[in-house]
């Protein structure tokens, strides 16, 4: 038995006992058989669905214990309540890493859905890491690496319900010759990322609040990126903003400081947001 099972019992409590607060029942709602009524109830009970979905993917007894101990920082159930993952979606996983996003997402999405981890061809090449990789994709089976060329990303057109970028945005405006990472036009990334969302889809950016300045100078020096630049780049291509988060917010963060040293790393001020492609 698929060990993710095992964890729905030991899991449910958290479902419902953690942050996320989900709305409950009121009373007088009137005419109950009202379309609007009707409405109501079904949106509150997919939410619900989708509420335990997440908490159940993330408690999972498969995922392995150095990912586990990234939650703590990283607020996994939250970040993906807030932003709308369900069961069912099309989502990808992009400038995926070591799947950490992507693995918790092929859980959530279920038998009727799909994850696409998006890897610039260049990273986890190794044997180690392809290992690693292989025994993601058995543990979740839904999820599936997508390699392409760092500079030519180009989802299919309209196929994505969702999508996350967590922590890499900021690496579309740098250059690493040790890294081989090529300069890279970001309007370009998000106009291809835009036409590969199906109309309505979402996409969540994650990423270390940066100062004024410069973009490609401040990511060079501190890998960071001023979140007013995001909201312009994903404006431009077309989405809404349609919320945002302060989940990871710290203000006593230092932003000229590189998310790198020793006295931020882990703690910096980062910013969340939802970004929805019109229908």
């Amino acid at each position: 038995m698929n060990r993710y099972l095992l964890a729905l019992a030991a899991g449910t409590a958290a479902a419902f006992g953690g942050s996320i607060v989900i709305a409950q029942e009121h009373a007088g709602h009137g005419d109950h058989g009202s379309h609007a009524d009707h409405a109501q109830h079904a949106e509150h009970a997919s939410h619900t669905a989708a509420t335990h979905a997440i908490h159940m993917a993330v408690a999972s007894l498969d995922r392995p214990e150095e990912a586990r101990a990234l939650d703590e920082g990283r607020k996994p159930a939250e970040v993906l309540d807030f932003l709308g993952l369900k069961p069912g979606m099309t989502a990808a996983d992009l400038l995926t890493g070591e799947g950490y996003w992507a693995e918790i997402m092929g859980h959530v999405v279920g038998e009727d859905g799909a994850v696409i981890a998006y890897q610039p061809e260049q990273f986890y090449t190794d044997e180690d890491s392809m290992a690693q990789w292989a025994a993601l994709e058995a543990r979740a089976p839904k999820v599936s690496e997508s390699r392409y060329p760092f500079d030519a990303f180009a989802p299919p057109a309209e196929s994505l319900d969702f999508a996350i970028i967590n922590l890499s945005y900021h690496d579309l405006y740098w250059v690493s010759e040790r890294f081989k990472i090529p300069f890279t036009d970001p309007s370009a990334y998000v106009a291809a990322l835009y036409a590969g969302m199906k109309p309505g889809g979402i996409v969540g950016v994650i990423d270390h609040t940066g100062g004024e300045g410069d973009t490609r100078e401040i990511v060079e020096a501190t890998h960071r990126i001023n979140p007013a630049v995001v909201q312009a780049d994903f404006e431009a291509a077309g989405f809404v903003l349609a919320g945002s988060s302060d989940l990871f917010a710290n203000p006593d963060d230092d932003v000229s400081m590189s998310v790198f040293d020793p006295a931020i790393r882990g703690k910096t001020d980062r910013f969340v947001m939802r970004f929805v492609k019109p229908d």
